[in-house]
């Protein structure tokens, strides 16, 4: 597998894993204009999907949602404001 791009790669496999059951989940309610065998195969697209969940979903879809954008954002090399 090649390596992670959070941008444009490749999803690692337990956040596809997630986010496929997630769209299973919320296909009809807020993906129905997706075809029905679309799911997401890039964190973009991932993106994408997640914002049409967390805008149109329930609670429940809003936090699964915010689970799986944490696994996609990729880590920060940045020192804190704080330090």
């Amino acid at each position: 597998m090649d390596a992670y791009n959070p941008v444009m790669g490749p999803l690692p496999a337990e956040v596809e894993d997630a986010l496929r059951r997630l769209v299973d989940d919320y296909r009809a309610r807020c993906l129905w204009f997706l075809r029905a065998d679309y799911y997401p195969a890039t964190a973009a697209e991932a993106q994408q999907v997640l914002d049409a969940i967390q805008r149109h979903g329930d609670r429940n879809g809003f936090q699964r949602a915010a689970r799986i954008r944490r696994w996609l954002s990729p880590p920060s090399s940045a020192t804190s404001a704080d330090s």
